[in-house]
């Protein structure tokens, strides 16, 4: 899969409860997650991050609370993938259960800053930093879990098991 877009960029240790305060777990509804994603952390988030939008973090991007609240709020805002020095274990399993694709390159990390136009292919794990005319290379996304994104999640690759 492909996405082209600007950058939105944060740091290291963005927690659980940054990316969607705990005072919004009370819903399990995607849009009512999405519009209070990063709400207290980075107010611009929602407003910054189009459609399919890309955002890169540092280390240990998604820890904290094992809650799948995160990943979906991070793909309702907006952002089609995330790029991270590292993610916390947790976040990298519920990105994939939720349909968030994800992406591990340190170096991307360092070479990429907000606002710059973002080239990348998830198959071959090419990244390139349209603005700069760098590209990076991160681990291609496995054929397993490039089907559970291309189902939207876990639950939607279980039904789509079932019809068969």
């Amino acid at each position: 899969m492909k996405h082209k877009a600007r950058a939105y960029v944060v740091g290291d240790d963005v927690d659980t409860d940054a990316i969607i305060p705990a005072r919004f777990l009370n819903t399990s509804d995607p849009e009512e997650l999405g519009s209070h994603a990063m709400e207290d952390f980075a107010p611009d988030f929602r407003g910054s991050v189009r459609t399919g939008g890309i955002l890169v973090a540092g280390r240990n991007f998604g820890c904290g609370s094992s809650r799948e609240h995160a990943p979906v709020a991070v793909k309702v805002a907006g952002a089609s993938i995330v790029i991270a020095e590292s993610f916390a274990r947790i976040f990298y399993r519920n990105a994939f259960n939720t349909g968030l694709a994800i992406l591990e390159s340190p170096e991307a990390v360092r070479g990429i800053k907000k606002g710059d136009e973002v080239e990348v292919d998830t198959e071959t794990g090419e990244i390139k930093n349209v603005t700069s005319g760098v590209t990076f290379s991160a681990k291609p996304i496995p054929p397993f879990m490039a089907e559970l994104l291309a189902d939207g999640g876990l639950i939607g690759h279980i039904k789509k098991g079932l019809k068969k």
